[in-house]
């Protein structure tokens, strides 16, 4: 008997098209939790325990709303961050902005690559610059050599090897009611120390690199459905932006939650037993060991490595999303590696420079101090022109960014900018 074509849909293909609303959100959320803002989470948690947890709950309605801007942005323009950037404004400012975003994810690539590779090392044994090395290599070629369908696919299901901190959480014995109380009790510390800590949370979860690869990433999603950009098609801007607005509350919301879970997975294993001084997240791992046991040391550092795996091609996708738009050329992640060599070619350049700071002597641990300060450099400019652009008609036809969003934009804007002007006061 022939199914009946207009029977309702069973509830498994139910579900299948929620799973398929997540996409750029999901994975750009995910991709937050690299393995260097892991260890800046497990740094917190280790050195002030759960008293920083009130700042997550500030900065999810800030980095949802800055990252549904980003998406917006790629799906109503049908043009990335950078190309907008040279349509509408000075080429400087462009130029500028796209170079500091390099020098930015290069460093981030090559402290998560080494977090990779030291936490094979702990795994395993072996050599860790070998390991940094291949697992560099591997993001490359399957980077370039997967279509964006299969490769879409992937990066979706990487996401799922962020849970191992969720269970690390489980076997940590929090103390339940002192931890959820941090998170609407602020205690604040009126010192260099905690504050600093709070503008690297705040620079963990709002990144430069973020915003460019949703944007593109949306782009990527509408030439796969052979959609036009909305600025044409404003009829179709309902539906559209209800996907974005789910897509990027669950990626946001999964990242918060993955970030207090290794924030509270620490505060109950090194800082209950006065561990206060971790550097870098395999330095976490092997510090859970003797305390937590050989479960949540394991589970940590594969967490490690799969977080990685999915952050690593975020961080270089996005530079060539943003260098070929500069140029004013086309690049996807579809497109043929013959076809797009300026695309694959910052791919392959950016992840191999990243991975070879270890072998010519330079410490991505130290270098990360200088991506933050690159990274504060870059955010709030650019988040302010990205505010501009989303009010621009020019840029967004009809769809302009509302009123309500407008305003939490340009509050996370305002947020990041006192948070970098308090990274610097402090520094200095």
């Amino acid at each position: 008997m022939e199914k009946d074509q207009t029977a309702p849909p069973a509830a498994p293909e139910r579900k299948r098209n929620l799973l398929s609303v997540l996409g750029p959100g999901l994975v750009t959320g995910a991709a937050d939790d690299d393995p260097s803002g892991i260890g800046t989470h497990s740094q917190v948690g280790a050195q002030f325990g759960y008293s920083l947890s009130w700042t997550f709950v500030l900065s999810f309605p800030l980095m949802v709303a800055i990252q549904m801007v980003a998406a917006e942005i790629g799906r109503v323009t049908g043009a990335g961050i950078a190309r907008n950037l040279r349509r509408h404004y000075p080429r400087p400012l462009l130029h500028s902005m796209v170079g500091l975003l390099l020098v930015a994810n290069i460093i981030n690539l090559g402290a998560d690559l080494s977090a990779m590779g030291a936490a094979l090392q702990l795994l395993i044994g072996g050599n860790t610059g070998l390991y940094t090395l291949l697992f560099g290599i591997a993001c490359v070629v399957l980077e370039i050599w997967l279509s964006y369908p299969r490769y879409a696919s992937i990066l979706k299901w990487t996401t799922l090897s962020l849970f191992t901190y969720i269970a690390v959480v489980m076997v940590a014995q929090v103390p339940w009611g002192e931890a959820l109380t941090a998170l609407v009790v602020p205690d604040v510390e009126w010192s260099a120390a905690y504050m600093t800590a709070l503008v690297a949370i705040l620079g963990t979860t709002i990144s430069p690199y973020l915003f460019f690869w949703q944007a593109g990433q949306e782009i990527e999603e509408q030439h796969r459905r052979h959609a036009k950009p909305l600025c044409i098609t404003p009829r179709q801007a309902g539906p559209e932006l209800k996907r974005i607005r789910i897509d990027t509350l669950t990626g946001m919301a999964f990242s918060t939650l993955v970030s207090l879970a290794i924030v509270y997975a620490t505060a109950a294993t090194l800082h209950a037993h006065g561990i206060r001084d971790i550097e870098t997240s395999a330095q976490a791992a092997l510090a859970l060991r003797p305390i937590a046991g050989d479960m949540a040391f394991a589970l940590f550092a594969l967490g490690i490595i799969g977080t990685g795996l999915l952050a690593v091609p975020v961080l270089a996708g996005s530079a060539a999303y943003a260098v070929t738009e500069m140029a004013g050329q086309a690049g996807s992640l579809d497109a043929k590696p013959l076809s797009a060599k300026l695309f694959y070619g910052t791919i392959a350049v950016t992840t191999l420079a990243g991975a070879s700071l270890n072998v010519i002597g330079i410490d991505p641990v130290k270098a990360l101090y200088w991506a933050a300060v690159v990274n504060g450099v870059l955010a709030v400019p650019l988040m302010a022109v990205m505010m501009l652009i989303v009010r621009n008609p020019r840029a967004m036809g009809r769809l302009t960014l509302g009123r309500r969003d407008s305003a939490l934009g340009w509050a996370a804007t305002g947020v990041m900018a006192l948070a970098t002007a308090l990274f610097f006061a402090f520094q200095l």
